[in-house]
């Protein structure tokens, strides 16, 4: 079934898209829009206020274009011999890229240059309309840079599943993603909700296997057997407050219940350890608000730094 591709799972972030649009003409119709001898004026002025009034209405045009955001416009013209070009960026921090918009608003910038003209010169046409770059999204560059040679552990906190009671999802799901980052599972295991079972167990990935990161699921919550919390304040040398706040306010926008999590990240020696829901929505959730973003930790975690800038690169 055709529609909208759906984007729900996606963060928002900054992005960027740049297009440009060429209108060809003669040598001489290009020398009075300079000169400032079209009839009907300046078409550039003119087809800048259509840019932008395109970019922002591209989702009614275009049918299973996601109305987004805009919150940049930049409109820029060159004149050569026998050419127009129009170019158009688009900015704005979505969960959805705005090459459509930027495009959108190059062809409509071209189509108001070539009505302003058109009777002056028959021999106008608009000759192309194509993306040249944008950022943000699968392009950024923290996504392409991911460290190799990553090691984790998985670990599921529960009574009920520990004893057999019911069948691990949350851990699995957890398993399945990070190999997908392209993370090897070095161990995955089901304890009960023991405070002690979980700080031994903790402090042994980090002290002796040396892993990189170790991921549990369960116990963070406000039932008298959710330890988790309480263990990591044992175990974390560091704490790293922004990976649990990125996740919850990633999932508050999803469900309410998501304020109620009490799950920390922190980092002992070179392993991070980082704590998620027991509930197989709040797991979903937290790993697509994470990652690939909490790859890069590893990278500092080696001493590597931030390279330049950890925004998004232009990719044509």
């Amino acid at each position: 079934m055709m529609g909208m591709v759906d984007i729900m799972a996606k963060s928002p972030t900054r992005r960027t898209a740049t297009a440009e649009a060429v209108v060809t003409m003669r040598p001489e119709t290009v020398d009075r829009i300079r000169d400032g001898g079209v009839p009907k004026g300046d078409p550039r002025p003119v087809a800048e206020a259509a840019a932008a009034l395109a970019v922002k209405n591209t989702a009614a045009i275009i049918p299973y274009c996601h109305p987004v955001p805009v919150e940049k416009v930049d409109v820029a013209f060159s004149l050569d011999e026998t050419a127009v070009t129009v170019t158009v960026t688009v900015g704005n921090i979505a969960r959805t890229g705005v090459e459509m918009e930027a495009m959108t608003g190059a062809a409509v910038a071209a189509l108001t240059v070539y009505d302003m003209v058109k009777m002056i010169d028959d021999s106008a046409a608009i000759g192309g309309v194509r993306l040249l770059e944008k950022t943000g999204g699968k392009s950024e560059k923290w996504r392409r840079r991911r460290p190799r040679g990553l090691q984790a552990a998985v670990v599921v906190l529960s009574d009920s599943i520990a004893a057999g009671r019911k069948e691990d999802i949350s851990g699995r799901m957890i398993v399945e993603r990070l190999e997908r980052e392209g993370v090897a599972v070095a161990d995955y295991t089901v304890i009960p909700d023991d405070t002690d079972t979980l700080v031994d167990l903790l402090r042994d990935y980090a002290d002796r296997r040396r892993l990189n990161l170790v991921v549990t699921t369960g116990g963070t919550g406000f039932a008298p057997r959710d330890n988790t919390p309480e263990a990591m304040a044992r175990v974390v040398e560091r704490e790293a407050p922004g990976i649990a706040e990125a996740a919850r306010a990633y999932g508050q926008e999803r469900t309410p219940l998501s304020m109620l999590s009490r799950a920390r990240a922190g980092i002992r020696g070179r392993t991070l350890i980082v704590n998620l829901p027991g509930s197989r929505g709040g797991v979903a959730d937290s790993l697509d608000a994470l990652f690939p973003a909490l790859l890069h930790a590893f990278r500092m975690l080696r001493g590597e730094g931030h390279d330049d800038d950890p925004r998004p690169e232009v990719k044509e």
